[in-house]
């Protein structure tokens, strides 16, 4: 388990923090003509040994690399403008799914338990890093087929503080989880409450209230599922495939 969080955090570093919109723009018009797409699944199995930093997982990143890429150009080449959000989606699903067998592929998936503070350390990095710009990506995706069509309001907000919001809440609850403080969650989201949906209230625009409702509780749902689950791994095993 704790091969396969190495890998999903290299795969969310290579694929949201490590690659800027102006690069995912190129590809999208160059598709295979791209530098970028080349550059961007090196980067992948790169870092994937990097994290994992064992001699004989060499073979099995450039196995990383190379699906990486047929991967992404398959989405490329396939996806139009009202199918990108369904081939996000599919993009990422198919990512794991190759990191998953690169797992039972490198390690016989032979399971036992291991318990370390350094596993508990993989876990608790992954899921701050998911919780940042991937799950940020992820949200806008979903609920993009429900963005406002006015935009009169950007003007009077802060650049893109609403996305750092997000994240900010995000990493409270998987604090507040924790470190057995789930209470403080109801807390954050009242706070949340009294102060967003005040405004929204004032502007009296329902579909955008509906929109903001949506990803708060989107948001809010996703960062309590992973910092469950990294409590749960934590609390109870690390499991770990070895040869």
């Amino acid at each position: 388990m704790i091969l396969f969080i190495k890998l999903f955090l290299a795969h969310l570093l290579g694929d949201f923090l490590l690659q800027p919109n102006s690069c995912v723009t190129h590809k999208t018009e160059k598709k295979q003509k791209s530098i970028y797409l080349y550059v961007h699944s090196i980067l992948h199995g790169l870092l994937a040994w990097l994290l994992v930093f064992e001699k004989d997982f060499l073979l099995f990143a450039v196995f990383v690399t190379v699906s990486h890429g047929f991967i992404d150009l398959a989405k490329l080449q396939f996806q139009t403008e009202n199918s990108k959000r369904s081939w996000f989606l599919f993009d990422q699903i198919l990512h794991l799914l190759v990191l998953a067998v690169v797992v039972i592929w490198y390690q016989n998936s032979k399971i036992i338990v291991f318990p370390e503070i350094q596993n508990h350390l993989w876990i608790i990095g992954t899921s701050v890093i998911f919780l940042t710009k991937p799950t940020s990506i992820l949200i806008k995706n979903i609920i993009s087929i429900w963005t406002p069509d006015d935009n009169s309001n950007a003007d009077h907000s802060l650049q893109n503080a609403g996305n750092y919001i997000g994240i900010l809440e995000r990493l409270f609850i998987l604090c507040f989880i924790l470190t057995g403080h789930f209470e403080a969650t109801g807390f954050l989201l009242g706070a949340k409450s009294i102060f967003r949906f005040g405004d929204l209230r004032m502007a009296r625009d329902r579909k955008l209230t509906e929109y903001v409702l949506i990803g708060t509780l989107i948001s809010f749902g996703i960062a309590i599922g992973i910092g469950l689950l990294a409590q749960f791994f934590i609390q109870n095993f690390s499991v770990y495939f070895l040869d």
